[in-house]
């Protein structure tokens, strides 16, 4: 048997024995799908929710590990602790997926690399909702393998204002944890938040610090200093009105040698700064509701090649408003229809000054047809400044009956080249071979994603299968290009090959994938929970150089396992990853053909609910793993820490 099919049967087996079939175990509300809260058994589509809370009991360090292990998601980590990592859905590249947190968009115009650096402290988490598949109908450009959405506690916060016609309700709450942990190779991590709601008013704010010296690589150390501020909060005028605000600050520092090329001579380092500040507004009385939604997104990234080598510096900004308008007619007839404005730009020594406006209206419809049918038809206007206007729609379908659900979508999606894709290196002196460079004539990649599946629930557990394709068409990707063949030869050698940014003919997509969710309270002081994803893929495409295509898995299993018996815990978290194998013989790196990793973390309650000692391990079993060719992945890291945590 092979590994991809036996590291998961034991625990398979064990959810199996538990399981009773009864309605409903794991069937949240969520709001990705359409915008509208309902059930997930509801939307149509294939959506993986995480409880923010997680974060303080799993083995993970940045929000960037706890997606690493939600089902059918893949990251490709180029540094540990939230250094970098690229996120993958559905075998697309790591710009084909959107994050949104609390309604607004956090890609990042310069480059889908920072999609990660999500500016929020972990302890401000209220769920994280991933919304697998075509998804571009309601949120635009990159939501074409699928949508991120970070959820807060602070926005999500059901407030009592006080009222002529409504009484005080007390929905008192108070919540502080904190965490610190030391290890191998300098590491020193902390974490704190703090959560406070007092009827019309919830607060909430947090700090997450990473730090190491870190392991030794080929030409330097693989040093990390990451940390994250965030405070919110959300205020009731009235029954009817509130207002949320947030204001954040991420500031990464990190080594980040071959994050970017495979030369020998890159030692490289980087400082990524992000300041992020939203603002929500909101109405809502009967069965209507309007929201306005603004934001502004400011980056700020230096990074330097090699010590003698000129810093890149860039400085991106994103504006962006969102009008929404939501109406419940009947109990099952509900509409949603919105407005979304963006400017982007960037200032760049490399890349050099360019903005774009962006305006897209959007429109979707939830029907209940009897008992047991939904249909949810979608459709975006996306208008960008000297590209021109697309239209974007999409149909999502349910059938929910008893503890099953039919599902089925299909829909168009769009993604816009971003600044790097289009600019990069176009305002150096002089470009070295092997060097990536953009190219301002790309077209924006389109597709057209099928997929359809089923759910079975049961008391505890939800079992759930999907097959989809998705048909893209002028999908953006690095290719080797000889000097000349190469559109532009300013700042080029005429002995050089290079990365050129291109629109690739068509990439066929196909893929499988299973998720299991379970939970269970086995007897008054034990309890279990367990998630886990298995995904298949196939890729073909009519450019065999292509960089990114190649490099999702073509097999991919990951799981997260939880269990609790009085006051001791013990969590782990599993990835396995079959893909193509990759080599560079210049730096002696390679990508091997699959790997197993595993993270292990124990847990022992001095004071019950309060004060816990506790023991981790990442990467147990020592494997030598790289997700990107030439940046290398720490071996086994041990640490150990304290948590408090207070709630009432």
């Amino acid at each position: 048997m092979k590994l991809s099919n036996l590291y998961l049967l034991p625990f398979l087996l064990f959810v199996l024995h538990f399981a009773k079939a009864q309605e409903i175990a794991l069937d949240p509300v969520t709001v990705t799908s359409s915008l509208i809260e309902k059930r997930a058994s509801e939307s149509g589509r294939n959506i993986a929710v995480i409880k923010g809370d997680l974060f303080q009991n799993l083995p993970v360090h940045s929000i960037d590990d706890l997606l690493k292990y939600i089902p059918g998601l893949e990251i490709q980590a180029r540094g540990p602790m939230g250094s970098q990592s690229d996120i993958v859905l559905r075998g697309g590249t790591f710009q084909q997926v959107l994050v949104i947190m609390d309604g607004l968009r956090l890609n990042d115009p310069n480059t889908g690399h920072f999609s990660s650096y999500i500016p929020i402290a972990p302890s401000e988490i209220e769920r994280i909702e991933v919304l697998k598949g075509a998804s571009s109908a309601i949120y635009g450009s990159e939501a074409v393998g699928g949508v991120i959405y970070i959820i807060s506690k602070t926005f999500a916060a059901k407030l009592a204002a006080k009222g002529d016609d409504i009484s005080a309700v007390s929905n008192d709450k108070t919540a502080v944890n904190a965490s610190a942990a030391g290890g191998q190779y300098g590491l020193f991590t902390g974490n704190v938040g703090a959560f406070v709601q007092r009827n019309k008013l919830a607060v909430s704010g947090g700090f997450i610090s990473n730090n190491a010296d870190g392991v030794q690589q080929r030409g330097t150390k693989g040093y990390f200093h990451n940390n994250t501020a965030s405070l919110s909060a959300n205020y009731a005028f009235s029954p009817a009105w509130n207002v949320a605000v947030r204001s954040s600050f991420d500031h990464r520092d990190f080594a980040a040698q071959n994050f970017y090329t495979a030369a020998k001579s890159d030692t490289a380092n980087e400082q990524v700064k992000t300041l992020w500040n939203q603002v929500k507004v909101g109405y809502k009385k009967g069965k209507s509701a309007f929201s306005f939604d603004g934001g502004y997104k400011y980056v700020e990234d230096q990074y330097s090649f090699n010590s003698v080598s000129i810093r890149n510096n860039s400085k991106s900004k994103l504006w962006q408003g969102l009008l929404t308008w939501q109406q419940i007619f009947t109990s099952s007839t509900s509409l949603v229809a919105g407005l979304n404005y963006q400017n982007k730009n960037i200032a760049s020594n490399d890349r050099g000054d360019h903005s774009i406006n962006q305006l897209a209206p959007f429109i979707t419809l939830s029907q209940r047809i009897g008992e047991y049918f939904t249909v949810s038809p979608s459709i975006r206007f996306d208008w960008r400044e000297k590209i021109g206007t697309e239209a974007v729609p999409q149909v999502n379908l349910s059938y929910k009956k008893d503890n099953w659900q039919l599902r089925g979508s299909a829909g168009k999606t769009i993604r816009d080249a971003d600044f790097t894709e289009r600019y990069n290196n176009y305002k150096k002196p002089v470009v070295s071979n092997g060097s990536s460079v953009g190219d301002p004539a790309l077209k924006a990649e389109t597709s057209f994603s099928y997929e359809a599946g089923a759910d079975w629930f049961l008391t505890n557990l939800k079992l759930s299968g999907t097959v989809f394709q998705r048909r893209q068409s002028n999908l953006i990707d690095y290719t080797s290009t000889p000097y000349a063949q190469m559109p532009r030869k300013d700042n080029l050698s005429p002995t050089g090959t290079y990365a050129l940014a291109k629109n690739i003919a068509s990439v066929n997509t196909t893929g499988v994938e299973m998720d299991i969710q379970y939970s269970k309270t086995i007897a008054d002081r034990q309890k279990l929970w367990l998630t886990t994803g298995l995904t298949w893929l196939n890729s073909e495409s009519s450019e065999t150089t292509s960089f990114y295509i190649s490099s999702h898995a073509k097999f991919l299993g990951n799981f997260s396992a939880l269990y609790q018996y009085s006051n001791f815990s013990l969590s782990i978290n599993g990835i396995y990853k079959n893909r193509a194998k990759r080599e560079a013989t210049a730096i002696e790196a390679t990508i091997s053909r699959d790997y197993f990793l595993l993270n292990v973390k124990a847990e022992y309650a001095i004071l019950k609910k309060t004060l816990a000692v506790f023991v981790q391990a990442d990467n147990i079993g020592d494997t030598k793993y790289s997700d990107l060719l030439g940046a290398k992945m720490p071996g086994r890291w041990v640490m150990g820490g304290l948590r408090y945590s207070f709630a009432k």
